[in-house]
């Protein structure tokens, strides 16, 4: 696959994950601040767990929400690192 075609999966696939990453994250570091540094109390922990994990969404799509979230993941860090050229297959080429 060369770089334009790398470029535009990223760019297509990048929109489509950025909340659903973003809100995971989020919710992630907002529980475990809230509970470790202001003592927040368990409701607050279990509304921040329901929204993080995608229990919002019912028990049939919440393993959905996560697979997708993973494969997101995944794909967008597959897609970068290929287009940062860390894989490659020759050494680069020096132009003093």
């Amino acid at each position: 696959m060369n770089q334009r075609d790398l470029r535009k999966w990223h760019r297509k696939l990048a929109p489509i994950v950025f909340l659903p990453l973003f809100i995971t994250a989020l919710t992630g570091v907002v529980y475990r601040i809230a509970r470790s540094w202001f003592g927040a109390s368990d409701q607050v922990g279990e509304f921040l767990m329901t929204i993080h994990q995608g229990a919002w969404l019912g028990k049939d799509l919440r393993v959905f929400y996560v697979l997708l979230n993973g494969l997101g993941v995944f794909a967008m860090l597959l897609t970068g690192i290929m287009m940062a050229r860390l894989w490659r297959s020759s050494p680069p080429n020096k132009t003093d």
